[in-house]
């Protein structure tokens, strides 16, 4: 592998990594529980997990219509 035969300046190297620039992440609001959220993720609400304003997955424990809890 060739090697720099001799050394760069500090300067040099800063005006290289002037473009490196971290990005904020963009939150959103979801329309239909009101939670702030980042885009394009998935997120929970009340062990519910919502994508797009729709239920995907539900944690909430699953009672039968008949049962009684007696």
């Amino acid at each position: 592998m060739p090697n720099p035969k001799r050394r760069h300046s500090q300067q040099r190297g800063a005006k290289r990594r002037t473009h490196y620039k971290a990005v904020a992440a963009t939150w959103s609001i979801d329309p239909v529980t009101g939670e702030s959220h980042l885009r394009h993720r998935a997120h929970w609400v009340e062990g519910k997990l919502y994508y797009r304003g729709k239920v995907v997955m539900d944690k909430t424990p699953a009672t039968e219509a008949g049962e009684s809890n007696q």
